[in-house]
């Protein structure tokens, strides 16, 4: 009985101190995170709403992890910078903001094809023929034709080709904005491609026009029927090109 007795405050003791020890321990873990720091992806300039994000565009910042927000952006190597680059901004982030992943999208038709538009230019729709949509990229260049029946001056009609754009930038082929998929995400991509070209007589391609450009496209649109040539890369000069004519052909 004098052994019970003196075995049960022992138990006592050693219980407080290990509940002491525990409560100290996570205090401690606690004020070691309060002091721990990370690097968050910071808007060094204001981003309006629906921009496609650049590298200059944000800087990492480090914090104290408390005062991070729950899905901010964290830059742990130098390469997570790069993971930004041609996301979409669902919202405008102030200049200084910590960048919420919540806030950004792919480069995908989620985003629009006005985020691709350059200052002062349209965007329009081109139909091609279903086997160039696997072989054009967006940021290709291409020529517009339009082959119709021309009025000759002998009014004589005769089936003539000719080029009325010249170096066009490809911004989307089909619903593909460039916006750099893996391989899983481009494979479930060009399946779905696949399936809505099977029921369509032509592919899509959007190209991007001054205003006086979309006039004449769509004027060939009704005038007769376009297609496109595709540029090599690096290629952008102009040059005059002859109307196409079979008494010409005939000719050489």
């Amino acid at each position: 009985m004098e052994q019970k007795a003196v075995w049960v405050p022992m138990a006592l003791a050693v219980g407080a101190a290990v509940f002491y020890l525990l409560v100290l321990t996570s205090k401690e873990r606690a004020l070691s995170e309060s002091y721990e720091t990370g690097q968050v992806l910071v808007a060094r300039v204001d981003i309006p709403e629906r921009t496609v994000i650049k590298e200059e565009m944000v800087e990492p910042v480090r914090m104290p992890r408390k005062y991070m927000d729950q899905d901010a952006f964290e830059v742990r190597t130098p390469a997570d910078i790069k993971l930004i680059a041609n996301l979409v901004s669902r919202i405008r982030i102030p200049k200084g903001n910590q960048i919420p992943q919540s806030a950004l999208i792919s480069l995908s038709p989620e985003a629009g094809l006005g985020v691709k538009i350059p200052p002062g230019y349209r965007g329009a729709i081109l139909g091609i023929e279903p086997e160039l949509r696997a072989l054009i990229k967006p940021g290709d260049r291409v020529d517009v034709l339009v082959t119709f029946d021309a009025l000759l001056t002998d009014n004589r009609r005769e089936k003539v080709t000719m080029t009325i754009l010249q170096n066009l930038l490809v911004l989307a082929v089909g619903s593909n904005l460039g916006q750099g998929l893996d391989a899983k995400g481009a494979k479930s991509l060009a399946d779905k491609e696949e399936r809505t070209a099977a029921f369509a007589e032509k592919a899509m391609i959007a190209v991007a026009l001054n205003p006086e450009e979309l006039q004449y496209l769509e004027l060939a649109k009704e005038q007769g029927k376009t297609s496109v040539g595709l540029r090599g890369l690096g290629d952008h000069l102009l040059h005059p090109i002859k109307v196409a004519m079979f008494r010409e052909l005939l000719k050489n």
